[in-house]
């Protein structure tokens, strides 16, 4: 059946950064081929779901979100695209289960999009999951101008790790690293457009290497004292790390590199030997242990994050009871927590010893507790500290903005004639679980 093509676009994007930073790049190319984002209350013409398949919560929501918009309570149902990780793992299960589904292309795919948006217009079959050999970084378009602060930058995608619960190899592919010269011009535009903070992104960024634009071989580190001379840049941040790929030049950046900000996400995802050994982590809980002291060492004031997940199989009582000392030992100041969720393919998903999912609940109940406590008692310790805030976002109170403390708060602000893209220097005067009041002593100027 033939649709008429689309003038209005949707993307909603789940999961992770990375699906944020590709959620971007699919609305720049959409915008590229003369279609503008549906405004709010307008019924788009294309909605595209960009997925995410880490849990398989995640992965069913996407078919709810499929069966609503199959079914509009007015007008005729838009085309609907699935994109992400869901798309490349269950292509064709979703072109046989959810019929109503127009565009299925995964997460290598997605250069491809407007092609396969003419080719469902024209009532064509619009699959596509190949991983094609090169990179769709090479073929995506110039960065449309940025209008926010904060900006997400992705430099390295795909992982060789294998963890045995994880499907990221197999949605995502192989450890590809973006070429050094591509990812400065995109900072520069990134930074030319109002970004004043950029996050390097990549399923484990910190494997990134590649060569500098004198033929020399950089890791990640290399890439941040580089992005650290752009004008006008005045926060670098990276995400999601590897323990193994903590390399010393990395570590000493932390020290060294002002722009870098004071914050490490590092998943450890357990404290038990055995269960670490299980999930093929490549680490020991000492090991890790380690590493965030010499972390520490550089940089004092570092806040550490981690992720977590309960329940995995074989997990006795005891290897619980490692993983709450681990959080005690690091005192997180903030972290990501969940339950093991099986997802098929994995060798996890078939191992013995499965865990109940009312012991998974209160294991998740007791951790989670600690974590909260851990985030308060960080966010409690920075009052009366003198810090900078970048403003992202309007508040729910009238003048009130809200941006990032140096350590990833929520910091809440109220000063006149401020606006979003604004650096402010504040006083922390309040804190509570969740986020920080700061009171405005000046806004700063920009490098």
């Amino acid at each position: 059946m033939t649709r008429t093509t689309p003038k209005t676009y949707q993307v909603k994007s789940f999961g992770c950064q990375m699906n944020v930073y590709d959620g971007d790049r699919m609305s720049e190319m959409l915008s590229a081929e003369g279609m503008r984002p549906a405004s709010d209350g307008e019924a788009p013409d294309i909605v595209v779901l960009n997925t995410c398949h880490i849990r398989e919560r995640a992965a069913e929501r996407v078919y709810s979100d499929i069966g609503r918009l199959a079914k509009p309570e007015t007008g005729e149902r838009p085309m609907i695209a699935v994109a992400g990780c869901v798309a490349q793992a269950e292509g064709g299960e979703i072109v046989r289960r959810a019929r109503d589904v127009d565009i299925v292309v995964g997460p290598q795919a997605y250069h491809r999009l407007p092609e396969l948006v003419a080719k469902a217009a024209r009532g064509e079959n619009a699959l596509d999951t190949d991983m094609p050999l090169n990179s769709k970084f090479d073929v995506l378009p110039q960065r449309a101008r940025n209008q926010r602060p904060s900006a997400f930058l992705t430099v390295q995608e795909g992982c060789d790790k294998f963890c045995t619960y994880c499907v990221v190899p197999y949605t995502r592919g192989a450890e590809i690293s973006r070429p050094w010269a591509a990812i400065v011009d995109e900072a520069k535009a990134l930074v030319d457009g109002g970004a004043r903070e950029i996050t390097l992104l990549g399923q484990n960024v910190n494997a990134w290497t590649g060569e500098d634009d004198k033929g020399q071989m950089q890791g990640l580190d290399g890439l941040i004292r580089a992005l650290d001379k752009l004008p006008g840049l005045a926060r670098i941040r990276y995400m999601t790390s590897h323990p193994n790929d903590m390399t010393e030049g990395l570590i000493a950046a932390h020290g060294d590199v002002e722009k870098l900000m004071p914050f490490l996400h590092l998943p450890v995802q357990a404290g038990s030997d055995p269960i670490l050994k299980a999930m093929n982590r490549s680490h020991t809980a000492s090991s890790y242990l380690r590493l965030i002291e010499r972390v520490r060492a550089v940089r004092p004031d570092i806040a550490v994050s981690g992720d977590f997940i309960v329940g995995f199989p074989g997990e006795s009582d005891a290897d619980f009871e490692a993983t709450l000392q681990i959080v005690r030992d690091v005192d997180y100041a903030m972290a990501y927590s969940f339950k093991y969720s099986p997802r098929p393919g994995t060798p996890a998903a078939s191992m013995d010893g499965q865990i109940s999912a009312d012991v998974m609940d209160a294991r998740l109940k007791a951790l989670q507790e600690l974590l909260n406590e851990q985030q308060h008692r960080f966010n409690l310790a920075t009052i009366g500290r003198r810090t900078q805030v970048l403003l992202e976002r309007n508040g729910k109170l009238p003048g009130q903005l809200i941006g990032k403390s140096p350590w990833l708060q929520s910091i809440h602000v109220i000063a006149d004639g401020a606006r979003i893209g604004d650096m402010y220097d504040v006083e922390i005067s309040a804190a509570g679980p969740n986020s920080l009041t700061g009171t405005p002593l000046g806004a700063l100027e920009f490098a």
